[in-house]
């Protein structure tokens, strides 16, 4: 399904394609979006059209400023909307450094982005696309985008905590694009910070959220305006003036259908005693509006509407907790594929689903043997558990997020070459959650298997274990000899991922590059911009530019030249662990 790029209301109201934010690419499914049905005979609304986007000037390549923006005009500050608050100069928050991790702790440096353009960082996040192919690199831009640290420069501030809660949001991340649009104080906000607040607040099912972002979307389309102003008016106990707004906007406004029934339901819910009925009938897309508003009720949208969305509303429904949590468990799947839910997030999830399951039915739910995985009154009884689990998730981005829910219950097996044929998804699924401790136990064991179990974790552990298992040439030479993946892409992969991490010498990868044409030469104006970014210590720029590289849901489809210079660049900057990650999860899912 292919979602329009509008914030809500109708395509005037709060229209994303300005240049700041637009995504406007046959290739991803950006985050879902509203269009708020108009009342018959109404106007069409007026579109606006999205600027031409920045050219990659590859004369420049591996410099920072390589990629322009479209006017210096863009790095002016913003002019704010008008103040609906004020506030006392002891509550004042540095628009400078806006964030909620702490860049040093997550293994960023002091300065993630150096001395790197905003300009440059601005349009790399902007034409992203998403998801990503990593689960891990997903993880790891995430918490380069939540990081604490100063802005760059050449980029109005307020704008730069937008452009990154944007993209957190075309990532599924709802809640860390609020915890960035909470920390800037609301008569600071740009048109753009509005405007992706105005998504967040949708995203997170916050309807109360939209209320101090009224006076600034007067601007943008009034008749959704109105909806905003009837909602808010209810919910502070000013049932009178919702109703009589709410009326006014049935015989008068624009909008009409469900997204004015959905309006009507959440005044109905602030106490009004206005009763809505929700006709989902007519509805073919599911938008951040119609989702947004309905999950904020405690309505949960019809499955095949939810089923038809991208991946990234998915998401949103998946943390959606006035839903029930069996509504929400094949969201959180795909929230786990993703990388917005961690191995124990979804672990939660599938309790909170067994304390509210009838004792007699237990038995029969994946719940009930997700337990037998963890406390299994012995080993086998685990095993056959996990691979009971396994089975839930049968290929993307469901399978990963079984093998990350599994994760610690992986751990608890003692590692046996008996188990050849576990063995791999039980490594799989370890290093999908970062146990790369616990999967290195089985690298003993490795020598007791035939070749093709015992190739398949070779090639995991080699890259994510911490201590170095055997990678000389011999083994790589073997392994190379009996991969029978297409073009020998998870060979090309394993040798990108050694070398990257230091693990075999340049001259080890180029000899096997030459002999099996592994095209791990490739030199782009990626590779080298990402390199110059490693070379710099600039950790959150590599981050940001990993994902550039990684812009596809397939790992198939991810050269092995981008992972070599991903990893490298990443290993240059500190970041050993999500280098290990990113590689092993490489040869995991190919």
């Amino acid at each position: 399904m292919r979602i329009k790029p509008y914030l809500i209301a109708s395509a005037a109201a709060l229209a994303i394609a300005l240049p700041a934010i637009a995504q406007q690419t046959a290739q991803t499914q950006p985050p879902p979006t509203a269009t708020p049905t108009r009342s018959p005979g109404a106007a069409p609304p007026a579109q606006t059209e999205p600027s031409t986007a920045p050219s990659l000037d590859t004369s420049g390549a591996g410099d920072e400023t390589a990629i322009e923006e479209v006017s210096p005009a863009n790095l002016q500050p913003s002019q704010p909307v008008q103040p609906p608050v004020e506030y006392p100069g002891w509550a004042r928050r540095d628009p400078w450094v806006v964030g909620k991790l702490d860049p040093a702790g997550e293994g960023l440096g002091e300065n993630p982005w150096g001395a790197a353009s905003g300009a440059f960082l601005t349009t790399l996040m902007r034409r992203m696309n998403t998801p990503l192919a990593s689960r891990w690199a997903h993880i790891a831009l995430r918490d380069a985008l939540l990081a604490k640290a100063r802005a760059p420069r050449d980029v109005n501030p307020i704008d730069w905590v937008a452009e990154r809660s944007w993209l957190l949001l075309r990532m599924g991340e709802a809640d860390a694009a609020r915890m960035l649009v909470d920390g800037v104080d609301t008569d600071r906000f740009t048109p753009k910070m509005l405007q992706v607040a105005v998504q967040t607040a949708l995203a997170t099912a916050d309807a109360p959220a939209l209320c101090p972002l009224e006076p600034g979307m007067r601007k943008y389309d009034s008749a959704t305006q109105q909806l905003v102003d009837a909602m808010c008016a209810a919910l502070a106990g000013d049932q009178d003036s919702a109703s009589a707004q709410i009326d006014d906007a049935r015989r008068h406004g624009r909008i009409g259908g469900i997204d004015l029934g959905l309006a009507q339901k959440v005044i109905g819910a602030a106490g009004s005693g206005r009763a809505a009925t929700i006709d989902w009938g007519p509805v073919d897309s599911l938008t951040a509006w119609r989702f947004g508003l309905a999950a904020a009720t405690g309505m949960a949208p019809p499955d095949e509407l939810v089923n038809a969305a991208s991946p990234q509303l998915r998401a949103f429904e998946a943390r959606a907790t006035l839903l029930p949590a069996q509504q929400r468990l094949q969201s959180a799947l795909v929230a786990g594929g993703l990388g917005v839910f961690s191995s124990q997030s979804l672990v939660d999830l599938y309790s909170a689903i067994y304390d509210t399951t009838d004792p007699t039915d237990l038995p029969s739910t994946d719940a009930w043997q997700l337990r037998q995985a963890f406390v299994g009154k012995d080993e086998p009884t685990r095993l056959a558990a996990i691979r009971h689990m396994l089975d839930v998730g049968k290929r993307g981005l469901q399978k990963e997020a079984a093998r990350a829910l599994v994760a610690r219950a992986a751990t608890l097996i003692t590692p046996d070459k008996k188990l050849a044929k576990d063995a791999p998804d039980l490594i799989s699924a370890m290093l999908a959650a970062g146990y790369d401790g616990a999967a290195a136990r089985w690298i003993p064991t490795i020598g007791g298997m035939d070749n093709e179990d015992g190739d398949r974790c070779w090639a995991m552990l080699a890259l994510g274990a911490p201590d170095v298992a055997d990678v000389g040439t011999g083994r790589l030479g073997a392994f190379v000899r009996r991969d029978k993946s297409p073009n020998k892409l998870r060979s090309a992969l394993l040798i990108a991922g050694l070398a990257g991490l230091g693990r075999i010498s340049a001259d080890s990868a180029n000899s096997l590059n030459r002999r099996y044409g592994l095209g791990l030469g490739l030199t782009t104006s990626w590779t080298r911009m990402i390199d110059s970014a490693g070379a710099r210590g600039q950790a959150g720029t590599v981050l940001v530019l990993t994902g550039t590289g990684f812009q596809t849901p397939e790992w198939a489809k991810i050269p092995a030249a981008h992972l070599y210079h991903a990893i490298s660049a990443m290993k240059r900057t500190g970041q050993d662990f999500t280098a290990r990650m990113i590689a092993a999860e490489a040869l995991s899912r190919t």
